[in-house]
C-alpha cells in the first residue's frame, strides 16, 4: 500500500493554505483598486504569509514527477502589468541584497510589482496543486513551495515589504508637508481664505 503523507493535514498547513490563497485572490482584484488601499493591505498581508510560511512542517517530496504548474508566462505578465500601474512611479526601489552586489558598487534598481508577481507564481502554483485533492501531489507541491520560501520568495517578500512601508509613510509625510503648505498659503493673514472656502462650496 502506497504511503501516504500526514502532512498536509497539519493545522500550520492549513492555515498556510489559507493565508496563501487569500493572498493570490487579492493579488487578482487589483485592477481599478487606490494604490494607498492596495498597500495597506498587502503590507498586512505579506508578513502573516511569511510568518505562516516559516511555522510550516518539514516536508520532504514522495514523488518523483514535479507537480503541474498554473501560472502562464501571460498570467504572469497581465499581474505584473496591473501591478505596475496600480503602483505607477512608486514601483521601483533600490535593493542592496542581491547576489548582483558583489559585482556592482551601485544599488540594483528592483520593481515591487515583480516581485510580488514572482512571489504570486510560487504561490499560485502551490495553492492549485494543493487544492486538487491529491494526497502525493499536495504533499510535494507544498515541499516545493517551502523549498522556494527558504530559497527565493521569502528573501522577495521581506525586500518587498521594505519598499511598501517605504511607499506607505515616506507618502505620508510627503502629503504632510504639501497640506502644511497648502495651509499656509491659504492662511495668510488677508482673509481671503475665507472667501475661497465659500466659493468652493458654490
Amino acid at each position: 500500500m502506497k504511503k501516504e503523507s500526514q502532512v498536509i493535514f497539519d493545522r500550520n498547513v492549513i492555515e498556510f493554505v489559507t493565508v496563501a490563497a487569500e493572498f493570490c485572490n487579492y493579488m487578482e482584484r487589483t485592477e481599478g483598486m487606490k494604490r494607498s488601499d492596495f498597500v495597506d493591505t498587502t503590507l498586512k498581508i505579506l508578513p502573516l504569509l511569511y510568518l505562516k510560511a516559516s511555522l510550516l512542517p518539514e516536508c520532504h517530496a514522495m514523488g518523483e514527477d514535479m507537480p503541474e504548474n498554473y501560472v502562464t508566462e501571460e498570467i504572469y505578465e497581465v499581474l505584473r502589468m496591473n501591478l505596475a500601474g496600480l503602483l505607477a512611479g512608486r514601483d521601483d526601489y533600490l535593493d542592496v541584497f542581491v547576489e548582483d552586489m558583489k559585482y556592482s558598487d551601485q544599488p540594483i534598481t528592483r520593481y515591487i510589482s515583480e516581485d510580488l508577481a514572482d512571489i504570486y507564481q510560487d504561490i499560485k502554483d502551490f495553492i492549485f496543486v494543493f487544492q486538487l485533492g491529491l494526497n502525493e501531489t499536495m504533499n510535494d507541491s507544498l515541499a516545493i513551495c517551502q523549498e522556494n520560501f527558504r530559497t527565493y520568495w521569502g528573501q522577495k517578500l521581506v525586500n518587498t515589504l521594505r519598499a511598501l512601508h517605504e511607499v506607505k509613510y515616506a507618502q505620508t509625510e510627503e502629503e504632510e508637508e504639501d497640506n502644511a503648505e497648502v495651509e499656509e498659503e491659504e492662511d495668510c493673514g488677508c482673509g481671503c481664505h475665507e472667501h475661497h472656502h465659500h466659493q468652493h462650496h458654490e
